[in-house]
């Protein structure tokens, strides 16, 4: 018979996470179980819709002359996006990244904060440190060049808690890469070829 492999604490359920932000430039945080320092700050709640992590690629494939199966399949196309909703639409953080803003801009006077939204956005290109913590496992997601690429309605309402909901597109870096990964796994995790 058999014998199936399984191993519980290897499942993960994203019961927690958190999110920051940061200049182009930051270095990472490396680890997602050290809490990230200035210059990095907070993204805040975040929606209990949690992190999705996107995977979009296109390809394109080479069939011989009288074959009907390819016998090669190129990537033409890989990009990386990560997306949730942040709730505290209040934080700083939060404001200067819906609308393109440097956080200093953001500063109140006389307790009024005011700023205009031009016609014309420019790239607001930042480094995002996102965390997905179930018990043991840990996961951690450097990008070092990201901007958020599509943002969704805002709706203000009693029954319901308003949220800026992005998409978080990843760009390359020097080395070509767009995304990190840092991962805390269960030492039941550990390699074994299989």
């Amino acid at each position: 018979m058999v014998n199936i492999t399984r191993a519980a604490d290897l499942l993960e359920v994203g019961a927690n996470g958190a999110g920051w932000t940061a200049p182009l430039g930051t270095a990472s945080p490396g680890d997602p179980a050290v809490q990230p320092l200035s210059p990095w700050l907070p993204l805040g709640a975040i929606s209990d819709d949690g992190l999705v992590q996107g995977f979009e690629e296109d390809s394109q494939s080479f069939t011989p002359w009288g074959l009907t199966s390819p016998i090669r399949t190129s990537i033409t196309s890989s990009l990386r996006t990560f997306s949730l909703t942040a709730w505290e639409t209040a934080r700083t953080t939060v404001r200067s990244l819906q609308y393109r803003i440097d956080v200093a801009e953001l500063a109140p006077a006389s307790g009024l904060t005011s700023f205009a939204e031009t016609a014309s956005p420019v790239p607001d290109r930042r480094a995002f440190w996102l965390a997905v913590f179930d018990g043991d496992l840990q996961l951690g997601f450097y990008l070092p060049e990201a901007e958020i690429t599509e943002r969704s309605d805002v709706t203000h309402k009693q029954d319901e808690v308003a949220g800026f909901e992005w998409t978080i597109t990843a760009y390359p870096d020097e080395s070509g890469n767009t995304v990190y990964h840092a991962d805390r796994v269960p030492e039941t995790a550990t390699y074994t070829g299989s």
